[in-house]
């Protein structure tokens, strides 16, 4: 028996092939629900940073805050996954959560360091004069922010959260370190019960390749309206 035989028996004659589905379905909630975290968290932090006139609490703020950008920015994904799943959650009494719901949270922190980057771009691509014509109008800084500045702001960084959206979907291959049954996991596993990793790790490869090929699609597809909109 071939290794391609070896591979289809394991994929289809003994249902290897409902790992594969659900790991490409963890493998994508684990790229959007991270994203989403991050949107928010990024969104915040980089509102923060960009005020004018912080009082006291606001800067201590800004200064953990830089500290968490530090960190997610300056280390590796993996490192982050094995070092809060395996040391701070034993450490707070959490050990034995859901490896799926901690793979989330930890996926939606490393985004948000990089979100808050794009979101503070978008904040400071915005003319200044947008803001000041806000405050003639009567509109008080947090109005400003929130009607004026922050639409346009977020309309300048969809693109390179589209970018973030696929970054995520490759980084997500990590999270079998910590047991999340993704798409890597489902591979590898196939693989393990023959012992014959060659033509799993082809397909994997080749199911991450499509999976980022779509979403490339997609989110150039959105880039096309931007700029139509943007001409109108």
């Amino acid at each position: 028996m071939d290794k391609l035989e070896i591979f289809y028996n394991q994929l289809i004659t003994k249902g290897g092939y409902a790992l594969v589905l659900e790991g490409i379905g963890v493998t994508i909630i684990l790229a959007i629900c991270g994203l989403l975290i991050g949107i928010v968290i990024g969104t915040l932090l980089a509102i923060l940073l960009t005020k004018e006139n912080k009082n006291t609490l606001e800067d201590a703020l800004v200064l953990l805050g830089k500290l968490y950008v530090g960190f997610f920015r300056g280390t590796p994904i993996v490192v982050q996954l094995l070092f809060i799943y395996f040391v701070i959650l034993p450490l707070l009494g959490l050990a034995g959560s859901s490896a799926l719901l901690v793979a989330i949270v930890i996926f939606g922190l490393n985004s948000g360091a990089y979100v808050s980057e794009i979101i503070r771009g978008g904040i400071l691509s915005v003319d200044s004069g947008q803001n000041e014509a806000a405050r003639a109008l009567g509109l008080n800084s947090g109005q400003s922010m929130r009607f004026v500045v922050f639409p346009q702001a977020l309309k300048n960084a969809l693109p390179n959260l589209g970018n973030e959206f696929i970054t995520l979907l490759k980084e997500t291959s990590v999270a079998n370190y910590v047991t999340v049954h993704d798409l890597t996991y489902a591979f590898k596993t196939i693989g393990s019960a023959s012992y014959e990793y060659m033509i799993p790790y082809f397909f994997l490869a080749f199911c991450y390749l499509m999976l980022v090929m779509v979403a490339s699609f997609i989110v150039k597809k959105y880039e096309g309206r931007l700029r139509v909109s943007d001409k109108r």
